[in-house]
């Protein structure tokens, strides 16, 4: 069996195409197990895997914990929230602490850019990146190009158009490396003062008219406006954000094609999206969901089996 080039996953960048097919073609496998009755393997039994949670997640934190487990691994939950942390300990000391208990693998969300990858230098674990900062999210982008693969067949061709906060979105930059990668058109489009200058630097479009970008793509991944992580105000109003850039069932309808639209949640209804889009036929926002499961499951057992080598 072919195996992944790296030992962590701290990023999309780190992965090459070769990387990509085998984590698909191995969720393949894992989303025919969550199927049956019986949902669990015992791929993982010898292997103990720490969630260490420094940010607040609900759907990321519940996909890995369920990954983890439909896998037959143990499972040791860490919140900073709850921790020694709270006291002045360092990210080292935290984790070398947990590692001491015999930990295998390490599923970190930090609020830190490169935290994993610092982590990777520091100790003797392998590391996945569940989001550090507004800097990557690799899973979430791999179980989005699966859900692009799974719809349309293949991502290769497609045009993908990024939709709201670019500038504090980690989903956003993983999903840009993930789907160039993999042979994909990539536009984002938001308000000005939400697009990095960097973007363009990227080889990905611009647009800042809505509905030119829907006109011109196959899929629209739309993401939420992150107002924690922003200190002053980038556009005047929500209502004026969801005039220019939120998507109504009217609007897509009177789209010259019919295009496929994602979210990696939460959904703020009503603002990027309404109620009637997120729940309508062109959505596949639920699929990303149980995709995210079995995504997960393939990156763990992938880089699992390199641990027992």
């Amino acid at each position: 069996m072919s195996e992944l080039s790296v030992n962590h996953l701290l990023g999309i960048k780190y992965l090459n195409k070769q990387d990509i097919q085998l984590i698909f073609e191995t969720a393949d496998h894992f989303k025919e197990v969550i199927n049956r009755p019986i949902k669990k393997v015992p791929s993982l039994r010898d292997i103990t895997i720490a969630n260490l949670f420094f940010e607040n997640s609900t759907r990321t934190k519940l996909s890995f914990e369920l990954a983890e487990k439909r896998l037959s691994a143990d499972v040791i939950n860490f919140s900073s929230a709850q921790s020694s942390v709270k006291k002045g300990e360092t990210l080292i000391d935290t984790v070398n602490n947990i590692l001491s208990m015999k930990v295998d693998m390490v599923v970190m969300r930090h609020p830190n850019p490169g935290a994993g990858v610092f982590l990777s230098k520091h100790v003797n674990a392998s590391i996945i990146n569940a989001g550090d900062g507004a800097h990557e999210h690799p899973t979430q982008a791999l179980l989005d190009s699966y859900s692009i693969r799974e719809k349309l067949g293949d991502v290769k061709g497609k045009k993908v158009v990024i939709v709201g906060d670019i500038l504090h979105s980690r989903v956003a930059l993983s999903n840009v490396f993930a789907l160039q990668l993999q042979g994909a058109e990539v536009m984002v489009c938001g308000p000005k003062t939400l697009i990095p200058k960097y973007i363009n630097k990227l080889g990905v479009k611009v647009e800042t008219n809505l509905r030119k970008a829907l006109n011109w793509c196959d899929v629209a991944n739309m993401l939420r406006v992150q107002n924690e992580r922003m200190e002053i105000s980038y556009f005047p109003s929500t209502r004026e954000y969801t005039q220019q850039f939120g998507v109504n069932k009217d609007l897509l309808d009177s789209l010259d094609k019919e295009i496929t639209i994602m979210h990696p949640g939460p959904i703020n209804r009503g603002v990027e999206i309404t109620s009637d889009v997120a729940d309508s036929k062109q959505s596949i926002i639920l699929d990303q969901v149980q995709n995210g499961v079995a995504v997960r499951m393939a990156v763990i057992y992938l880089l699992a089996s390199k641990i027992k080598q």
